[in-house]
């Protein structure tokens, strides 16, 4: 997750709502070559390849502290960019909803774990069976699964919830993300089956991502009940570990975990939500939030700014002892990057696209802004088993010969390496390169300016909704001023900028897509041809490919580790190679401060989302703990 940031782009509207969607973030450990069908028997816990990391007795997740004290309060900031929230509802297109709603409120029927590639363990749901073909996946509800109302989950309830995710009544996002699954059949009081479109190893895990909500949620007074899409102020009657405890107005929000929340001792949930009460306060800028965690006013600080935390993080408070920085390791690299519109004629010549890579001055930047703590996205899968090294394998190469009159020759060579800057390496000579390439596609420098056959100059138009980008954006067209290219940063609001983005009006923008543990269902959504059409999709370049579509296909139709990793190795070459974006930067670790009275367990998971890691697993210290630590 990446919020509010002056040097990486903030995870916009669509993906926020959506977070809890894709696979909560895992560890990529070592991907077993063979392959073990599921079998037809209901279990506990599903794995999408191979069997679960933990067995059926086990009591807790590792990264999990099962011993943490349960009390104390948690003064948190924002969750995200949001400055403040208007809607109680986390599925609605319209309105920004309360902090972290989701996950303090709704349940899942399964619970993924954070130290595998995809596994779930038992939650709403005690077991599933899965068919042997992968047709369908049917879940037992657990007998002790209750709503925060006291009411039991029951088949219905869970029907319920998914015919509302797959209706337009939520975000197009939710439609897309459960668009595998053809239905949801009640088989008895207890029982489900979800019946899939198609056959894919992932489908089974998607139906357990499922949230479950009670169908009196927002019931009126006189039994009726409103269409979805409409309710938004009502206090969710959910499933979660929380409960709203107080709301202040649209800046602070307060929950209050709910003292009989039915799942506290199961071992998906055993040492998590840990704190009594949460309060979020939300800031109209970063400085007055940062000021208020230097201050003690809050317990603790996720910091997205390189510059903030090399310099700011300093005062009485640090001196004392009090307030700590903590670096922690994070495994979840995310494809971040400058996309180009290619619906856009100026962008269809692929050696367009590929000069304006040689403009991005990564190195520099990094050095004079980022204080050298980001590192260059070199995939799409970056720093996982399915991201492409070296040169392809004989089976990526069986993937790809059948295309190598339609793929430029690079995609048969070793994996890209982003264009350099330091070393041997200069910013002059790359600009050469692409002064090169676009006098190749036809852009010469005359009268001032760059300009194609018929005289008319290449201007571009950057969008983006955050003030913070500014920094990064601007280099980069200077850059591109030095080529001739007349490019201009336009900031909007939020609002505008979702709306001009999902209807393609624009012509380039930061954006980046959400880490999927094992790539699955999202990629048709953010690359298939059927997908650059559709407004609202992730297909922002438009991008239309048949090599593409096959590759993404062989992703999702998979039977072993070995041939997933082949399918997305030659799919991460193919996208590299036709140049739909311009990569930027990660993060290889979290920065988080806090109060030394705040604890969290001695085991980091893999992978995760740090303000997440912060509410569902760390914990007010006792009493003797806190002293001790600021000794």
């Amino acid at each position: 997750m990446v919020p509010w940031t002056a040097e990486a782009a903030p995870l916009r509207a669509t993906q926020r709502r959506t977070r809890w969607l894709a696979p909560l973030l895992a560890g990529l450990v070592a991907a077993t070559a063979g392959l073990t069908a599921l079998p037809s028997f209901a279990k506990s816990a599903i794995a999408q390849y191979g069997e679960p990391k933990y067995p059926a007795n086990f009591t807790h997740f590792d990264y999990a502290n099962p011993d943490a004290p349960r009390d104390g309060v948690l003064n948190f900031q924002n969750y995200d960019e949001s400055q403040s929230y208007d809607s109680l509802n986390p599925f609605l297109v319209r309105g920004q909803p309360a902090p972290d709603i989701k996950n303090l409120m709704f349940d899942t029927l399964m619970q993924r774990s954070w130290d595998e590639q995809a596994s779930e363990y038992a939650l709403i749901a005690d077991d599933v069976q899965v068919a042997p073909d992968y047709s369908s996946a049917t879940f037992h509800i657990n007998p002790a699964a209750r709503f925060n109302n006291g009411d039991p989950i029951t088949a219905n309830d869970v029907k319920y919830s998914y015919d509302v995710m797959a209706s337009n009544k939520v975000s197009p996002l939710l439609n897309a993300q459960f668009a595998v699954i053809a239905r949801c059949v009640v088989l008895d009081a207890s029982t489900v089956r979800f019946d899939f479109k198609h056959a894919e190893r992932d489908a089974p895990l998607i139906a357990g991502d499922l949230p479950v909500f009670s169908p009196k949620w927002g019931m009126r007074a006189d039994g009726t009940h409103p269409d979805f899409d409409t309710i938004a102020t009502a206090a969710p009657i959910a499933s979660g570990p929380y409960l709203i405890d107080q709301r202040k107005n649209d800046h602070t929000i307060s929950y209050k975990r709910n003292p009989d929340y039915w799942a506290k001792d199961l071992p998906s949930r055993k040492g998590s939500f840990n704190f009594e009460r949460v309060t979020f306060k939300l800031y109209l800028d970063h400085y007055t939030q940062l000021e208020s965690f230097k201050s003690g006013d809050t317990d603790v600080q996720v910091e997205y700014s390189s510059t903030q935390w090399a310099r700011k993080y300093v005062g009485k408070n640090f001196k004392s002892g009090l307030l700590k920085q903590g670096t922690f390791p994070n495994h979840s690299a995310q494809m971040q990057g400058f996309i180009y519109n290619m619906r856009k004629p100026m962008f269809s010549d692929i050696r367009v696209r590929q000069a304006l890579v040689y403009a991005f001055d990564y190195e520099w930047m990094n050095r004079m802004m980022f204080y050298g703590q980001y590192r260059r996205v070199q995939s799409y899968f970056q720093d996982s088993p399915f991201q492409a090294t070296g040169l392809p394998s004989e089976k990526e190469l069986a993937l790809l010969e059948p295309y190598r009159s339609q793929l430029p020759k690079a995609v048969f060579g070793p994996a890209m390496v982003q264009p350099r800057t330091d070393g041997d390496h200069s910013l002059r000579d790359n600009l050469k390169l692409a002064r090169d390439l676009l006098s190749q596609a036809g852009w010469t420098y005359r009268d001032g300016a760059l300009r194609d056959a018929n005289g008319n100059p290449m201007t571009i138009e950057i969008l983006d909704d955050q003030p913070g980008m500014d920094r990064v954006i601007m280099p980069f067209i200077r850059n591109l001023e030095t080529l001739g290219i007349s490019a201009n940063l336009r900031e909007v609001d939020s609002a505008l900028y979702q709306k001009r983005i999902d209807n393609f009006q624009f012509d380039m923008t930061t954006y980046i897509y959400p880490i999927s543990l094992i790539p699955g269902i999202e990629l048709r959504h953010r690359f298939s041809s059927a997908a650059a059409s559709e407004v609202g999709s992730e297909n922002y370049p438009g991008v239309r490919s048949k090599v593409v579509d096959a590759l993404v296909e062989k992703v999702l139709t998979a039977d072993s580790v070995d041939d997933l990793q082949a399918a997305t190795r030659a799919l991460d070459r193919v996208l590299l190679n036709n140049y739909y974006l311009i990569p930027q930067y990660y993060l290889p670790n979290s920065r988080i401060a806090y109060k030394t009275t705040i604890g969290y367990p001695a085991v980091v998971p893999r992978t995760y989302q740090y303000e997440d890691w912060v509410l569902d697993y760390w914990f007010q210290k006792q009493k003797s703990m806190a002293t001790a630590a600021t000794n």
